[in-house]
């Protein structure tokens, strides 16, 4: 069975081809078309046989989606039986779906709430309904977090305004977080079920989840991916108040606000230089507001796992993933540094030279582990399970 896995942003369509044999899967390739609508759009495909990479005009996403289709067709033929897209809300949704007329009214009600991302992975889906007659199934980062408590997901605000509008904790990422918890149980050789994780992924978006017998039991990032850690241009975890100072005080619209706390904040707003962590790390010894801005980062992740170890009571390991939590040791080591008290100890050597497994001592209660993410491959396994069980997902 061959799995082709979308991922259509507001500029970029990503793309792989996953090939299943007695339910192991192998990439066959993968790709990106991105600056979608610019008369330099980036194409790129990789194969084992085959690499490309160029520049030409692509000025629709329906462009885009054909260019994949004609690449996987020339340098990776074959059948495709399916098609997994990543949806980034699909609300109180437990599980992937295959995408009909209602799955479809689901992600669009939910584009207010992900409106840089559900009217496009949307879009991807009807193209593709075009493109071809096979199975559009819809993978959503909040399903991982369906099973958190309602002690978890509340907001303490009228409750009417959850009956109205669903305001509540939904949590993002949960892909990888998933991903990176079946990983740690294999690297563990412990069943998922009877594993106690806090998982960080730690990209330009970060978030923390707790996972209890390998479900979701709380998370940082609620009822949009702006709360809780402090992001790339995300400020994460704010008094309301402030919201309503700057209102007030800088007369801002509700617009401004928005695009001031999601693209101006985070390690960006502190620093004043970057939202990448590579450029704060390097102007840390001489920027203090770049060196405040890796303290701040790395003291609120710290705090979300002291808070997620009492909602645990038992932590088996803690898994760093995603672009700055795989290959940033520094970061790891901050967040870890002070945590021997509750078991966890890391060890520097390990930490600076190993790029996936333990790198904790052998004395550490707690196992810390580094993962690398692939949302990808999760999304394939998860259209495949629908596939192989008539529709009905795992």
């Amino acid at each position: 069975m061959r799995i082709l896995v979308l991922n259509s942003g507001s500029s970029s369509v990503k793309y792989a081809l996953f090939e299943f044999k007695n339910k192991k899967s192998k990439k066959i390739c993968n790709g990106i078309v991105d600056e979608i609508g610019s008369n330099k759009s980036n194409i790129i495909f990789n194969s084992k046989n085959k690499k490309i990479a160029k520049k030409a005009k692509i000025g629709s996403h329906e462009e885009a989606i054909k260019k994949a289709f004609e690449l996987i067709v020339k340098f990776a033929p074959g059948k495709i039986d399916a098609v997994g897209h990543r949806v980034v809300h699909g609300g109180e949704l437990k599980k992937s779906k295959i995408v009909e007329k209602s799955e479809e009214k689901i992600i669009e009600k939910y584009e207010e709430f992900a409106p840089l991302h559900n009217p496009y992975n949307l879009l991807g889906i009807k193209i593709c309904k075009k493109l071809v007659d096979v199975p559009q199934i819809a993978v959503f980062d909040t399903a991982f977090h369906s099973t958190l408590p309602p002690k978890a997901f509340f907001y303490a605000i009228p409750y009417e305004q959850y009956s109205k509008f669903g305001i509540r904790r939904y949590g993002f990422h949960g892909t990888s977080h998933k991903y990176v918890s079946k990983k740690a149980a294999e690297i563990l050789q412990r069943p998922l079920s009877k594993l106690n994780l806090i998982t960080l992924h730690l990209g330009n978006g970060a978030s923390v989840t707790a996972v209890k017998n390998g479900k979701s039991i709380d998370t940082s990032m609620g009822f949009s991916p702006l709360e809780g850690l402090i992001m790339g241009t995300r400020s994460g975890d704010l008094d309301p108040a402030v919201v309503l100072y700057l209102i007030e005080r800088e007369k801002m619209s509700v617009e401004e606000v928005n695009r001031y706390l999601n693209e101006k904040s985070g390690l960006f707003g502190v620093s004043g230089i970057s939202n990448d962590m590579r450029k704060i790390l390097s102007a840390k010894k001489t920027n203090k507001r770049a060196e405040l801005a890796f303290e701040m980062f790395c003291y609120r992740a710290k705090k979300y796992i002291g808070a997620y170890y009492a909602a645990l009571g038992r932590v088996d390991a803690i898994v760093f993933t995603a672009g700055i939590g795989e290959n940033a040791p520094e970061v790891r080591e901050k967040i870890c540094g002070g945590l021997g008290n509750l078991g966890i100890e890391l060890d520097k050597k390990k930490n600076k030279k190993i790029k996936e497994g333990v790198i904790s001592r052998r004395s550490s209660k707690v196992k810390i582990l580094v993962i690398k993410t692939d949302e990808e491959k999760e999304i394939a396994e998860e259209t495949y399970s629908i596939m192989k069980n008539g529709g009905n997902g795992e």
